[in-house]
């Protein structure tokens, strides 16, 4: 029994590392007046949509999560359903990648803020696009 109190402090001690590894972090933002130029060869945009990003919040975690808090505005005066391929995200790498599969239904000219993922990667996001 004198063997198992270690055994047991260490899986507890490695599933604690674990759970603060996928704690999401607000990521420093660098800023609107920042010019980007990533080469994009296959023309990779977001869908058309009446959807503008006011605003968003990128945030990740030690284990690569990319995440951001995006405030949308629906600029119909309809009502419309947002679907995650109306934005896009750019990362420091010139990658750019959907957030995952999301629907959310906006009322005419409605503001809404969604926490959505754009899954794992090395490099940080850096910006949240939509096109009208």
């Amino acid at each position: 029994m004198k063997h198992v109190w270690p055994f047991i402090f260490l899986m507890f001690t490695a599933a604690h590392a674990s759970a603060q590894n996928d704690v999401l972090m607000i990521d420093q933002s660098i800023g609107t007046d920042v010019q980007l130029a990533f080469p994009n060869d296959r023309n990779i945009q977001p869908r058309s949509s009446p959807f503008q990003v006011v605003s968003y919040v990128p945030m990740s975690s030690e284990l690569g999560e990319r995440w951001a808090i995006v405030t949308l505005k629906n600029t119909s005066s309809g009502s419309r359903i947002f679907e995650s391929q109306y934005l896009l995200g750019l990362f420091a790498d010139g990658d750019r990648r959907e957030p995952q599969t999301f629907k959310q239904t906006f009322e005419g000219h409605e503001v809404v803020s969604l926490t959505l993922s754009f899954g794992r990667h090395k490099f940080p996001l850096l910006n949240v696009v939509a096109r009208d």
